[in-house]
C-alpha cells in the first residue's frame, strides 16, 4: 500500500512570517497541533519556530511530533539576475535546521510574487520573457543541486498564485526544462485550482516529479470573484478563498487516486490559508479537516 503521510504546517494556524503579534504563538501552534492528532509537520517561516536544532528537536519530541520538510519562502521567484547568492545564503540556515531534525524536503515558495498582496498593485510585469525563464531554471537547478550535494535535502519547487510558476503551462515549463535529479514539485492542489488547472491530472502525467503535496481548497466563487475583478492573491485569500475541506475544490478523492495509482510514499500536508487569523479559530478546523482527510485515505497507516 501506498502510504500517504498526513501533516498540517503554521500557515494553517494563520502564519505567513517569522514574526508577527497577530500570528499565533509557536508554543501553542505545536500543542494544537499535537492535539489534534497530526504526527508530522512543516518547518514553516524560518525563525518562527525556535531555529536552535536540540531545542527545536526537545520541542517536537515531547510533543510526539516530526518533521517532513523545511520552508523557504524565497524573496524572490529565482528570475532575477543576481538574486541567486542571497536566495542561497538565506536557504543554508533553513536547509542546515531541516536537515539536523531529520527531514529530507525543503519546500521552496517563490514569494513575494509579482503583486501586493495587500494593494493588489503590480510589482513587475505578470509573465516572463525568455531570458527570465533561463534564469528562472538556472537558478532552480543551482539551488536544487546544492541542496542535494550539501544538504542531502530534495528541493521541491512550490508553485503559487501571482508568480512566475502559477498555471499549468507554467509547471510543465519549468519541470521540462529543470534538471529532474535536483528538482521536484511541491504539488500545492489550491493554487494550481485557483491558477485553473486540475491536480490529478498533473499527478498523472507527471507522476515522478510530483515529489511532496500541499492539500488545499479553494472557493470557487471567490476564485472567479477574484480573477473577475483582478485581485491580488492576498486580496482572495483575505476573502475566505482558501476554505475547509471539502467546501471546496479540487475534489480530494480524485486526488487521493491519482497518488495511489502512482504508487509512491508521499507527504501531505495541510496548508489552509488564514492570515490573519483570530487565535481561536485554526484548531477546530484542523480538527475537522484531519479527521476529512483521514476518511478520504491520507494519514491512515501507524506512520500517519
Amino acid at each position: 500500500m501506498t502510504s500517504l503521510h498526513l501533516g498540517s504546517c503554521p500557515d494553517s494556524w494563520g502564519v505567513w512570517f517569522a514574526d508577527d503579534p497577530r500570528q499565533t504563538p509557536w508554543h501553542r501552534f505545536l500543542d494544537e497541533l499535537a492535539e489534534v492528532g497530526y504526527q508530522w509537520l512543516e518547518l514553516g517561516p524560518y525563525g518562527y519556530l525556535p531555529t536552535d536544532p536540540a531545542r527545536l528537536g526537545d520541542e517536537l519530541a515531547r510533543r510526539g511530533l516530526r518533521v517532513a520538510g523545511g520552508t523557504m519562502h524565497g524573496y524572490s521567484g529565482l528570475h532575477r539576475p543576481g538574486d541567486l547568492p542571497e536566495i542561497l545564503a538565506r536557504t543554508r540556515p533553513v536547509a542546515e535546521l531541516t536537515a539536523a531534525v531529520g527531514a529530507e524536503h525543503l519546500v521552496f515558495v517563490p514569494v513575494p510574487g509579482y503583486r501586493d498582496d495587500v494593494t493588489g498593485a503590480y510589482l513587475e510585469p505578470g509573465t516572463l520573457d525568455d531570458d527570465g525563464w533561463k534564469t528562472l531554471v538556472r537558478g532552480t537547478d543551482e539551488l536544487g543541486r546544492m541542496l542535494a550535494e550539501e544538504y542531502g535535502l530534495r528541493l521541491e519547487f512550490h508553485h503559487h498564485a501571482d508568480s512566475y510558476v502559477e498555471t499549468r503551462p507554467q509547471i510543465d515549463r519549468l519541470l521540462a526544462e529543470t534538471n529532474p535529479a535536483y528538482v521536484s514539485l511541491c504539488l500545492d492542489t489550491g493554487h494550481l485550482a485557483y491558477g485553473g488547472g486540475d491536480a490529478a491530472a498533473l499527478i498523472d502525467e507527471h507522476p515522478d516529479r510530483v515529489g511532496y503535496l500541499h492539500i488545499k481548497q479553494m472557493d470557487p466563487a471567490i476564485v472567479r470573484r477574484a480573477r473577475g475583478e483582478d485581485l491580488a492573491f492576498g486580496q482572495a485569500v483575505a476573502m475566505g478563498v482558501s476554505c475547509e475541506p471539502p467546501a471546496g475544490e479540487p475534489d480530494v478523492p480524485s486526488v487521493v487516486q491519482a497518488l495511489q495509482r502512482r504508487g509512491r510514499d508521499t507527504f501531505v500536508i495541510v496548508e489552509q490559508d488564514m492570515y490573519p487569523v483570530e487565535f481561536d479559530v485554526p484548531r477546530p478546523i484542523a480538527a475537522r479537516t484531519r479527521g476529512y482527510l483521514r476518511t478520504c485515505g491520507i494519514g491512515t497507516d501507524a506512520s500517519s
